[in-house]
């Protein structure tokens, strides 16, 4: 049976943080998961907070602004597989301060990219979850087999 942490680490909250047409993206470096690649500020949901919480943490950790929770509107969900995961994802339009590569023992780049164009190379699920979200599709799965 899994322990609460564990389970825990399943969750995953993601912040599109956005201006116009532009979205802030960090290119991942020195974590072993997903390096060299852009994705969006994110991270696990720690069993002691909720789903905002994290949102709020994370988003302060990695871009170095502040959120409120009530800013942030849910617009997409992925299930991803062979993680067996859960990826909420929020969009972002009022913060306080100006984004910044807050962990660059983590991230090697933080830019803003237009949701037209995506930084090459952007990690595939986080292509697959921005496309939902311009769409206006609300839920999605990645990397099950049909």
């Amino acid at each position: 049976m899994q322990d609460s942490q564990d389970r825990f680490k399943k969750v995953g909250v993601y912040g599109i943080l956005r201006t116009g047409d532009k979205i802030f993206m960090l290119q991942r470096a020195n974590t072993g998961f997903e390096d060299g690649n852009y994705g969006l500020v994110s991270g696990h949901v720690d069993d002691d907070e909720s789903l905002a919480q994290a949102l709020v943490r994370e988003v302060k950790e990695e871009a170095g602004v502040d959120i409120r929770a009530e800013d942030a509107r849910l617009v997409t969900v992925m299930h991803r597989a062979r993680v067996n995961r859960i990826d909420f994802y929020f969009e972002i339009t009022k913060w306080e301060g100006e984004p910044y590569n807050a962990e660059p023992d983590k991230c090697s780049d933080a830019s803003w990219f237009s949701l037209k164009k995506l930084p090459e190379p952007t990690i595939v699920y986080i292509e697959q979850a921005l496309n939902c979200y311009q769409k206006g599709t609300t839920y999605s799965e990645f990397g099950w087999d049909s």
